[in-house]
């Protein structure tokens, strides 16, 4: 059960990391480029892999003002990721978060510019001395970003899952494992292991918590996407099934696949036994993904 505590400690790291933001963007001057990042950015969401940042800079012992800012910069990515994700060309969304996607409320040109200015500012962020004074530990973030947000991870996910919709047979469990690891699961691990590393420690533990925590999101994604109401998801459902993609519903069953969700969560929550009762914050975290209504 997900205590009122752990909701009132996600409002708050979103409150945080928002304001974060909301100073970056400030220093950037006006106009429909800056309007649009704002847009895409700061239009709702739960701010689930700034709260893994935060989270695990606290647990780790990192200055606030450095775990916001690498917050920040996931959410960037995050942002710039469902900005393209969005246009015509790709899923072809006129709602996000309840509210028009930036194609919509601007143009396809502005949400381009928008989504590439969002991503190249995430290691702007990550660059600068307020991040960390260790120029190692800058590097060792920007490098993993870029690793996990790149041709090996997200991006690498999204065009799979564009092939994922002609694919004949369609995706087995262990490719739509591998697909969504990398689409969604990329930028989940390096959220949770963005604090280890601004505490130059090992971030192995976070990094495997949050490996099952990321998977048991999709496949609660793709439950919510069969039985979820699309006014409190504020977009467009069942897209996967209207497009003939295989997801974690179709393969595995309504029923197992509810199951698998909460095997990888008492995997998750298991993970973090070293941290004793200082990891129940995270441990709330994994029981919130799967029980979350959008």
């Amino acid at each position: 059960m997900v205590s009122d505590n752990f909701r009132k400690t996600l409002n708050a790291h979103a409150g945080r990391v928002e304001a974060c933001l909301s100073e970056i963007f400030g220093g950037l001057g006006k106009g429909n480029l800056v309007d649009a990042m704002r847009h895409g950015t700061l239009s709702g969401g739960k701010r689930l892999r700034a709260f893994l940042v935060l989270e695990g800079a606290q647990l780790y012992g990192v200055r606030p003002v450095q775990a916001d800012r690498a917050a920040a910069a996931v959410e960037c990515i995050h942002a710039y990721s469902l900005i393209h994700d969005d246009l015509p060309a790709m899923d072809d969304d006129t709602l996000r978060r309840g509210k028009p996607t930036v194609h919509v409320k601007w143009d396809d040109a502005t949400a381009i510019l928008a989504g590439d200015a969002l991503q190249t500012l995430a290691f702007e962020i990550l660059l600068a001395p307020r991040t960390s004074a260790d120029a190692n530990i800058r590097l060792r973030l920007l490098s993993s970003l870029a690793q996990a947000a790149g041709a090996n991870g997200m991006v690498l996910g999204q065009m799979q899952d564009i092939a994922a919709e002609v694919a004949k047979p369609p995706l087995d469990l262990a490719a739509i494992t591998e697909l969504q690891s990398n689409k969604t699961g990329a930028l989940f691990r390096w959220a949770a292991e963005a604090g280890p590393i601004l505490g130059n420690a090992n971030p192995e533990i976070l990094g495997n918590y949050a490996t099952a925590v990321g998977l048991a999101f999709q496949i609660t994604d793709d439950i919510m996407d069969v039985e979820g109401d699309a006014g409190k998801a504020g977009k467009r459902l069942q897209k996967d099934a209207v497009a003939g993609k295989a997801t974690f519903v179709s393969v595995l069953g309504m029923k197992e696949a509810k199951a698998k969700a909460a095997a990888l969560v008492e995997e998750a929550c298991d993970s973090l036994a070293v941290f004793g009762a200082t990891g129940d914050t995270l441990r709330q975290l994994a029981q919130f993904i799967i029980t979350r209504d959008m």
